[in-house]
């Protein structure tokens, strides 16, 4: 079965290193939070609002050692009430848990985008 595991994540500034490190601690925040193994990942699409561009998300991931995963970038629409400098992650998961067992994570600036899910720095 497949499911989709959404997460988000803000950062400061428009910096190479702040992106890299945000991006890598909300995906290692969705492993951690449903027992994720790498081989198990169809997919990860990433997104980032436009006024980021000195890092591609993505390359968090290949530092975290997803190197058969494919991976996806695009940038979101610019949107007066959007969230600002904010990358989302969906990741396509084969699993046997149900669409409720899944922990969906929101940090920092990106917790207004669902306050129900939102979570504490880590």
């Amino acid at each position: 079965m497949l499911r989709g595991v959404r997460g988000a994540t803000t950062v400061e500034t428009n910096n190479q290193q702040e992106i890299m490190t945000n991006t890598a601690e909300l995906l290692a925040a969705l492993v951690t939070a449903n027992k994720i193994r790498t081989e198990e990942i169809g997919a990860v699409i990433f997104s980032s609002t436009p006024d980021l561009n000195a890092a591609f998300p993505a390359a968090a991931a290949r530092k975290l050692g997803w190197s058969s995963v494919p991976l996806f970038g695009t940038q979101e629409i610019e949107n007066p009430s959007g969230v600002a400098r904010c990358i989302r992650v969906l990741i396509l998961w084969n699993c046997e848990k149900s669409q409720q067992d899944i922990q969906h994570l929101y940090l920092y600036g990106a917790a207004v985008l669902r306050p129900d899910m939102a979570q504490e720095t880590l």
